[in-house]
C-alpha cells in the first residue's frame, strides 16, 4: 500500500524537529560519548511522549497518522511554535486543540554558548512563570544539579518549597522564599490564566502552609539584584551579590549571575565550586 504523501512529509517533519533538539534542551540527560544521531532519539521523544517507541517510530516513518491528543503533547515534547504546531496538524488532517497557554520558551544557542563560558560564574537563564530554562555547571555545582529534575517541575518557586537541598542551601530561606512568593505574583499577573501557573499555586498551596499563607498576603515584587547568603554543603558560607540582565530578544528571558566580591573567602569559594564543576564536565564526556 503506498504511503500517503501528507503522512510522509509529517514524519519527515517530525525527525526534522527531533533532530534540532538535545538532550538538554527536553531535560534528559546527555550520557557518554557520541551520539549516532544529531538530536533525540525516536524512543527519548516516546519516552516523554508517554507513547510507545513502535507507535512514533510508524508515525515519523508515514505508515499511520496520530490522533489529536498525541499530537498535542508531541508538539509540547518538540517544543514547536504555534505556526509548525499549526503544519503538524494539517499535514496529519486533524484539527489543532485549543492551546493551553504561551508556546514553551527556547533559549537561542548564543546564550547557552554564553553561559558555557562563564565558567567562574554561576549562571542561570529564567524564564516567565520563573522556569529555569538554562544553566552552566557552577550553577548547579553552587545551587543544585537541575538536570536531574523534570523540565515540568524546574521552576524556582517551586524547587524552593518543595527541594529539601533548596531549602537548606540559603541560610535566611524565609525571606528567600517570601520574596520569590511575592516576585511570582508579580509574573502571574502578566497571564493570569495560564493553567501552569494556576497549577502551580494549587499545589503549593496544597502542600506547604506557609506558601498558602503568604500567598494570601497579595504582596508583590520585582527585583533585578540584591544579595543573599548560602550555606553551601562543600564550601559553607556564600556571600553572593545576584544580577538579572534582560535578553535582548525575549524580555520574558533573563540571565540571573551570582559574583563574590574579589579577594573576598565567597570568591575563593567559587573558584573552589568551579574546579569541581569542571571536574565533573570533563568525566562526563
Amino acid at each position: 500500500m503506498p504511503i500517503d504523501p501528507k503522512l510522509s512529509e509529517l514524519g519527515e517533519f517530525l525527525k526534522t524537529c527531533r533532530d534540532n533538539l538535545t538532550p538538554t534542551d527536553v531535560g534528559l540527560a546527555a550520557g557518554r560519548g557520541s551520539r549516532r544521531v544529531p538530536g533525540l532519539r525516536r524512543e527519548e521523544v516516546a519516552q516523554l511522549a508517554s507513547i510507545s517507541t513502535d507507535y512514533y517510530t510508524r508515525v515519523e516513518q508515514g505508515r499511520m497518522s496520530a490522533s489529536a491528543q498525541v499530537l498535542t503533547i508531541l508538539s509540547d515534547v518538540l517544543q514547536l511554535d504555534d505556526d509548525q504546531r499549526l503544519y503538524l496538524f494539517r499535514l496529519a488532517g486533524k484539527t489543532p486543540t485549543t492551546s493551553t497557554g504561551p508556546a514553551p520558551q527556547r533559549v537561542k544557542p548564543q546564550l547557552q554558548r554564553l553561559l558555557g563560558d562563564l565558567s567562574t560564574i554561576p549562571a542561570i537563564v529564567m524564564g516567565r512563570r520563573m522556569d529555569i530554562l538554562a544553566w552552566n555547571a557552577l550553577a548547579a555545582e553552587m545551587m543544585i544539579d537541575f538536570g536531574e529534575i523534570p523540565p515540568e517541575e524546574r521552576n524556582y518557586v517551586r524547587l524552593l518549597f518543595v527541594d529539601k537541598r533548596m531549602r537548606l542551601l540559603y541560610e535566611d530561606w524565609q525571606t528567600v522564599a517570601r520574596t520569590a512568593v511575592a516576585q511570582f505574583r508579580m509574573e502571574a499577573a502578566k497571564t493570569p490564566d495560564d493553567p501552569r501557573i494556576m497549577n502551580l499555586v494549587g499545589e503549593l498551596s496544597v502542600g506547604d502552609a506557609q506558601f498558602r499563607s503568604w500567598w494570601a498576603e497579595h504582596g508583590v515584587a520585582t527585583l533585578s539584584s540584591g544579595q543573599k547568603t548560602l550555606i553551601h554543603p562543600v564550601v559553607g558560607r556564600l556571600t553572593v551579590d545576584w544580577d538579572t540582565l534582560v535578553e535582548a530578544d525575549d524580555s520574558e528571558q533573563s540571565v540571573v549571575v551570582w559574583t563574590g566580591k574579589p579577594g573576598s573567602n565567597t570568591h575563593k569559594s567559587l573558584m573552589v565550586l568551579a574546579g569541581l564543576a569542571k571536574a565533573k564536565t570533563s568525566n562526563a564526556q
